[in-house]
């Protein structure tokens, strides 16, 4: 089978993980990228304060998602973007906090993804002193991306697992999964009646 998956890279507008204010998405098709799209969302209601500390990291302010598709809306763009592969990001579970949560708060059904974990690829694949995106990225040889930008971010993620996979001479998802010592995880709904949690990273 061939190394198809897609990256996905969330920025969120405050603490919570609900707070969902970018995406992008870069698939990779036979070990290629294909494609790359990201946009702005209108965070869910309750959730729409930005805090200084965010807009200082990813340079998004609140009147640059006034005319934003809000979570719901943008949900169907989001799969399609996703197609039926295994899903990765840098920290998935950050990332898949954040569709789970943003999920839970606005009353849309959870995609049931499966998914895997760049950073743990990472710690499995290289000898670094740190494994943050852009350490782990520089290691794949891709640097000077601006981080924090969702999109790059997501081709940052995409590019450390096409590199892992040549490192260890796999052919695909599973294939490298297996000889890293990893499997794919399958997102799960929020369970009812509980708070929708913090962002984490």
């Amino acid at each position: 089978m061939p190394l198809d998956f897609a990256a996905v890279d969330f920025e969120t507008a405050g603490p919570t993980a609900a707070s969902a204010c970018s995406v992008g998405v870069v698939v990779v098709e036979d070990g290629r990228i294909t494609d790359r799209v990201g946009w702005l969302i209108r965070p869910p209601a309750g959730h729409d304060v930005f805090s200084e500390w965010n807009i200082r990291v990813h340079g998004i302010t609140p009147d640059r998602v006034v005319d934003a598709l809000s979570w719901a809306d943008q949900m169907e763009h989001l799969l399609a973007a996703l197609g039926n592969r295994p899903v990765v990001a840098h920290n998935a579970r950050f990332d898949m906090g954040v569709i789970r949560a943003a999920c839970f708060a606005t009353g849309v059904r959870t995609p049931p993804l499966d998914y895997f974990c760049s950073l743990r690829l990472a710690r499995r694949t290289y000898a670094l002193t740190s494994y943050r995106l852009p350490v782990a990225a520089m290691a794949a040889g891709f640097e000077d991306f601006p981080h924090h930008d969702a999109l790059a971010d997501a081709e940052a993620c995409a590019r450390i697992v096409v590199h892992a996979a040549e490192r260890h001479g796999a052919e695909d998802v599973d294939g490298l999964l297996e000889t890293v010592g990893e499997r794919l995880n399958r997102l799960q709904p929020q369970a009812p009646h509980t708070s929708v949690p913090m962002a984490f990273a």
